[in-house]
């Protein structure tokens, strides 16, 4: 309660030493009947009255009261220019400082408290521009001083540099005003201080720490690229360097804002998402579970029925499906749209330059005011020693290798334990394969929580699959049995038929130019918050840029990219602090956004869990998926949301309203009071929110309602 109180006392003082001064400095003439008596007393004792009248500033100032421009006049009067210039200049910023340290003490926790997830932006924000912003308002009268002092107290901010920015910044117009208070006799009002042109002139002046910001950054931007000649002319506004996801959505903004743009791809439009990854999977994800209902139907009070499985005629309709999504990422559909699109492999020459080779070898070269690198990432293959003797197959080969086959693979060695692995080994037995899946590390899906990744393990072994975790390749080798693999832990060898690679992957970079440029090509690539390289005008998004692989983030990356590489660094979006849902499509699904519990744990965030079984959920029930759980975690006493994980039927659709609640800052109640169709998966939602109030709802409250209710009886 000691914060509480000290404002309230401070408030109070300052609200009655303002009651007492009221009127003693209203205008000119008042303030010179009050320093008509100090006179005398100065010529008799000038230190003590010098001492005397720069504790007094310091306190009026520190108490934020609006009275510091009529004792910066008091100033110029009693001392002088010189004198009143420097009394006034150290007393102002040693006054302000004491306000920023106040706000900063009494404040500033509860407004971080109140601005949740916002607080962190706003600091990196201050902590950037801070120093930029301080000085600016310094040098323009018309923001209230004691405003600035209060709200940079809530910043990051430390108290030196407050205090050295605004002891500069406020002598511009402390000297102005400082030399109007030498002038009091004939001073009228405060219109012949602050006039138009005076204010316009600081206002200018206020302009020269950003101007000089810009050109140190044009200055660097010289620095980086001094080996080489810049265009005078740019044949393109931006080119865009991959047709995936983020590829796609920055040629289409770009487009959309009338700018002149080029679509480069060396493979196919759409990119892994369309072809080798998110549409495949899933069509064949879809395949699968139907064979599995089949086999199981009794659970939905029909017969059970052993499906048949022609798997070339499943691998048929993964192609089906493609080719039906593929024209919404053709290129006639964006050149439609007004983006030139090039087939062929794009490398730059120069950071303005891009030589696009097209599959005929012919070469065009492109000069473009900014590059989108939008590559995307391809799988890893472990070194794992005999590997490439047993051809593995990956997410990108699959599609192809297993075309126009009679079934699945009879057995099937599945290495990896993350998202693809796990839907993928459980798709394939549902088709007919034995499955073994061989994790290094000691659980499935380690960045989820330990529950989470039991459970799926779970319904995994119920499947078929023989899970193996913490269990590292050895090496592979064929022989006359076949192709085997070894691995650590385990005696024998593992037969199979195919093995898929899921461990990994990394971002494609080779062969665009970039070692030359200097800008480094690890994974994913080194790129700032407005996914800027090294060079600001060349950018990344997607998967080169991290830190998620999702085509959902490579999208949201894609706009921000575009808009970053438009504008020209006239201003910028960063591309983090957005909570990120994701989804794993196994069943049953698993989606999660914001904070696990382990990594609240790990961070030493504090947080409640509120947990809501969807067996409770009569959707669930009707559906026959009454498993699973969805688990919130909030800060204590709070219903903001720090991070959500559904485990469920439908946990990717269920994450959509958290989705939105976090990205708006909507807490736990807002839901509550949302009245959602009824039965709905969506309802999981609005249950928890309930369960968080009830253990939340005050026990002196529900005392008072009952004797409430029981006087209401008679």
């Amino acid at each position: 309660m000691r914060k509480p109180l000290l404002l309230i006392g401070l408030a109070a003082l300052a609200a009655g030493l303002a009651w007492l001064l009221q009127g003693q400095m209203s205008g000119p003439e008042a303030l010179r009947s009050q320093l008509a008596g100090i006179g005398d007393l100065r010529r008799d004792h000038p230190v003590a009255v010098a001492g005397a009248f720069c504790l007094a500033y310091v306190a009026v100032t520190a108490l934020s009261l609006p009275i510091a421009i009529w004792l910066t006049l008091a100033g110029g009067a009693l001392f002088g220019f010189w004198q009143g210039l420097v009394i006034v200049s150290f007393a102002s910023a040693l006054g302000a400082t004491l306000a920023f340290l106040a706000a900063r003490y009494l404040l500033r926790d509860w407004v971080r408290a109140r601005l949740g997830d916002r607080a962190e932006a706003v600091d990196e924000g201050l902590r950037r521009d801070g120093a930029f912003s301080l000085f600016s308002m310094r040098l323009i009268p018309v923001v209230p001083f004691f405003a600035i002092n209060l709200l940079m107290g809530l910043s990051p901010m430390r108290a030196r540099t407050f205090y050295g920015v605004s002891q500069l910044g406020m002598l511009p117009a402390t000297a102005v005003t400082v030399n109007a208070g030498t002038q009091l006799a004939a001073l009228d009002s405060l219109s012949g201080i602050l006039s138009p042109p005076i204010l316009a002139s600081f206002a200018a002046l206020a302009l020269l720490p950003w101007v000089a910001r810009a050109g140190l950054a044009l200055w660097r931007m010289r620095a980086i690229t001094s080996g080489w000649t810049r265009p005078r002319r740019f044949d393109r506004n931006l080119v865009v360097i991959g047709a995936g996801a983020a590829g796609l959505v920055s040629a289409y903004v770009a487009a959309a804002a009338q700018a002149r743009v080029t679509l480069v791809e060396a493979h196919a439009m759409g990119g892994d998402c369309l072809n080798t990854s998110c549409v495949p999977s899933k069509a064949l994800i879809r395949s699968a579970a139907l064979a599995h209902q089949m086999r199981h139907a009794s659970h939905w009070g029909l017969t059970d029925t052993p499906p048949v499985i022609p798997f070339a005629d499943v691998i048929a309709r993964v192609d089906r499906i493609i080719a039906d999504i593929a024209p919404h990422d053709s290129v006639a559909r964006y050149r439609g749209l007004g983006v030139e699109v090039l087939q062929g492999r794009a490398r730059l020459t120069d950071p303005w330059t891009v030589q696009v080779t097209a599959p005929d070898g012919s070469e065009q070269r492109l000069t473009t005011r900014a590059v989108i690198l939008a590559t995307g990432a391809q799988p890893v293959l472990p070194p794992v020693p005999g590997l490439d003797l047993v051809d593995p197959l990956t997410s990108e080969t699959l599609w192809d290798r297993l075309r126009d086959r009679d079934q699945a693979p009879r057995r099937l060695v599945v290495l990896g334990g993350g998202a693809i692995g796990c839907e993928l080994a459980q798709a394939f037995a549902r088709l007919g394969s034995r499955v073994t899946q061989i994790e290094i590390a000691p659980r499935l899906l380690a960045r989820e929580d330990p529950e989470v990744s039991a459970q799926l393990q779970d319904a995994l072994q119920a499947e078929g699959v023989r899970v193996l975790t913490g269990r590292k390749p050895l090496r592979c080798g064929v022989d006359d049995g076949g192709r085997w693999i070894e691995i650590d832990g385990a005696p024998g060898r593992i037969p199979f038929d195919e093995i898929l690679v899921a461990v990994g992957r990394r971002a494609r970079l080779s062969g665009l130019g970039l070692e030359a440029l200097g800008i480094p090509t690890d994974m994913p690539l080194d790129r700032n918050d407005f996914l800027e390289t090294r060079f600001p005008h060349i950018l990344a998004a997607g998967d080169v840029a991290g830190p998620w692989q999702l085509t959902h983030a490579a999208a949201h990356q894609g706009g921000i990219a575009t808009a970053n590489a438009l504008l020209g660094g006239l201003w910028r979006l960063k591309a983090t602090g957005q909570a990120m849902p994701q989804v794993i499509f196994t069943d049953p699904q698993i989606a999660r956004i914001g904070l696990s519990q382990t990594e609240a744990r790990d961070q030493g965030i504090p947080h409640e869990v509120t947990r809501h079984d969807l067996a409770q959920l009569d959707r669930a029930v009707t559906e026959g998926a009454a498993r699973g759980m969805v688990t919130v975690l909030t800060p204590p006493g709070k219903d903001r949301i720090l991070g959500v994980t559904i485990m469920g039927g439908e946990a990717g659709e269920m994450i959509a309203p958290f989705a939105l609640a976090m990205r708006h800052r909507l807490g736990l109640s807002k839901i509550l009071g949302t009245i959602h169709a009824y039965p709905t998966w969506a309802e999981a939602g609005k249950a928890t929110a309930g369960s968080w109030r009830r253990a939340h709802v005050s026990p002196r409250a529900l005392s008072l309602a009952a004797r409430f209710h029981r006087w209401r009886r008679g």
